[in-house]
């Protein structure tokens, strides 16, 4: 556990404009202990990124829009990324983010074994907002998300990772921060306080 002013030393630097969530196994239930803790009229758009099925419709845009304040969508195709809304990628196609910050879906082939696939998602993330990038990354069962996180890091943007002890799956966060040490590794419950902290660094 990080303490208050250790946070506060690390966010210092870092003026987010746009915050990024990723996961898989076990982010579904991670998600649903996070985004209710997002503050009243958060400012900062939150993408949600989790590993889901092909071959189905992901219903997790509707799932969270029940349970959140701020509105919900899914992501689609030329989408401007806006403020105060929470994003969820949808099934089936690799979901990134252009330089003028706009949504793009593709259906290239699956990375990792996923499409959605984190590492597209944070890369493009990375290279539209370089240190405007915040980026959270959960509990999953792959590597997935541990190159886009280096990305991330070699633009100036700011790296949280969930502490592999507690997550579900602990392949995901333990590749992660084996390939490039984020600015943070907190638990669950400090990375939802986290929040507010963004939106005023």
């Amino acid at each position: 556990m990080k303490t208050a002013a250790e946070i506060a030393s690390v966010l210092a630097g870092y003026h987010p404009e746009v915050l990024i969530i990723a996961g898989s196994a076990g982010g579904v239930d991670a998600l649903l202990k996070l985004l209710p803790q997002l503050p009243p009229r958060f400012s900062l758009p939150v993408i949600c990124i989790l590993h889901v099925p092909g071959d189905r419709d992901s219903r997790l845009a509707e799932l969270f829009d029940a349970r959140l304040v701020a509105p919900v969508k899914e992501a689609h195709d030329k989408l401007p990324v806006a403020g105060g809304a929470v994003y969820f990628a949808p099934s089936g196609y690799h979901l990134s983010i252009e330089r003028d910050h706009a949504f793009s879906l593709s259906c290239e082939a699956p990375v990792h074994f996923a499409r959605p696939a984190i590492d597209v998602l944070l890369e493009s993330a990375a290279d539209a907002y370089g240190p405007g990038l915040a980026a959270i990354l959960l509990t999953g069962a792959n590597a997935d998300g541990a190159a886009g996180m280096a990305r991330v890091h070699q633009r100036g943007g700011l790296t949280v990772v969930q502490d592999p002890a507690e997550a579900q799956a602990s392949t995901m966060p333990e590749s992660a921060i084996k390939r490039s040490p984020p600015d943070l590794i907190l638990p669950l419950v400090q990375i939802g306080a986290l929040f507010p902290l963004l939106e005023k660094s």
